[in-house]
């Protein structure tokens, strides 16, 4: 039975990756802290690891330890990394440099697996094709606006750089589903009966269901697919307001008063909110990286060589990722 490590388990993604192991008969161990919520990691067949991802030493010892017992990893999903931080200098330190330990660690411990899978982002292009609303592809040049887009982008170039390490780096666009926060946020502002967009000009937006990111990560593992990148969405393109429209309408919401605020508007209230939380030594979910991500005009990406190479078949359109998502939020109690 292979080894599986996965890294973040706890976390929207990462938990969703151990069920999917866990389904697929991997010996499955989910990375966690101790801090960690175990809210979505019940199966009894998951076994569980404490990493130390801030002391390389440390984390070359728990690896040695781990395989002495167990055996080596095979499979490595690394999911962990900050999407909001109160110190924008955690972007790079959490999502670069401790990943980066990692890597250095399996190496170092002789334990290079036969597949290194990194979760990284579309947010490492940045605001490309802003005017013409061309997809972005892999030969594009990534301008990332963003500390996430940059710290994900400096993991990317150290894996590339490597020889021989198998590595796969999945480039996600929006991710939703079941257990996800953000979009949580905007389904319980229309439950209130008030939708806010931003920005008068056009703007492309595009998105990828949790499953289907899951899907991704376990085609590349069965065929083998190694040194490559690739965009994952669901391959379609949407307008800004249709996301909330399903929701309205999985909802059943009537009466919501919708707003369309100016993006100077959005950057101010951006710069106070996360003025404010670095004040209290908090993260706010609106913050100036936030806004150069909701500004953004054109998400559009080209998932061609994903579907070519991978044999990936998107099996969740957004109407059908939508209401799944939906119905588990009033199941779990959230709306």
């Amino acid at each position: 039975m292979d080894n599986i490590l996965v890294t973040g388990a706890s976390g929207f993604i990462g938990s969703f990756v151990v069920e999917e192991a866990i389904r697929k008969g991997f010996s499955t161990w989910a990375a966690i802290r101790k801090s960690s919520s175990k809210a979505y990691l019940q199966h009894p067949d998951i076994h569980f690891i404490e990493l130390d991802y801030t002391h390389p030493d440390i984390l070359q010892e728990q690896l040695k330890e781990h395989a002495s017992k167990y055996g080596a990893f095979t499979y490595v999903v690394h999911c962990a990394g900050v999407t909001k931080c109160a110190d924008k200098r955690d972007f790079d330190r959490v999502n670069y440099q401790q990943s980066r330990y990692l890597v250095e660690a399996l190496i170092a411990t002789g334990q290079t697996p036969k597949l290194f899978i990194f979760i990284s982002t579309l947010s490492v292009f940045g605001p490309i094709h802003e005017k013409d609303y061309q997809p972005i592809t892999e030969h594009d040049i990534p301008q990332p606006n963003t500390a996430y887009g940059k710290s994900k982008l400096k993991m990317e170039q150290y894996l590339q750089g490597l020889s021989d390490f198998p590595y796969l780096i999945l480039r996600p666009t929006g991710v939703y589903g079941p257990r996800e926060k953000d979009y949580f946020l905007m389904a319980k502002s229309i439950q209130q009966h008030l939708d806010l967009s931003v920005g008068y000009k056009r703007q492309d937006i595009t998105f990828v269901y949790v499953k289907d990111v899951v899907q991704a990560i376990f085609l590349g593992i069965d065929k083998g697919v190694s040194n490559r990148v690739f965009f994952l969405s669901d391959g379609q393109v949407y307008q800004s307001r249709t996301f909330s429209n399903l929701i309205m309408r999985e909802l059943k919401a009537t009466k919501v008063l919708r707003f369309c605020a100016p993006l100077w508007a959005l950057k101010l209230i951006s710069i106070i909110a996360e003025w404010w939380a670095n004040l209290h030594h908090t993260t706010s979910t609106l913050n100036t990286d936030k806004y150069r991500i909701m500004s953004q005009r054109n998400w559009r990406c080209d998932i061609t060589p994903t579907i070519e190479e991978l044999d990936y078949k998107p099996q969740y359109q957004l109407d059908k990722g939508v209401k799944e998502t939906i119905a588990w939020y009033k199941e779990a109690g959230w709306l």
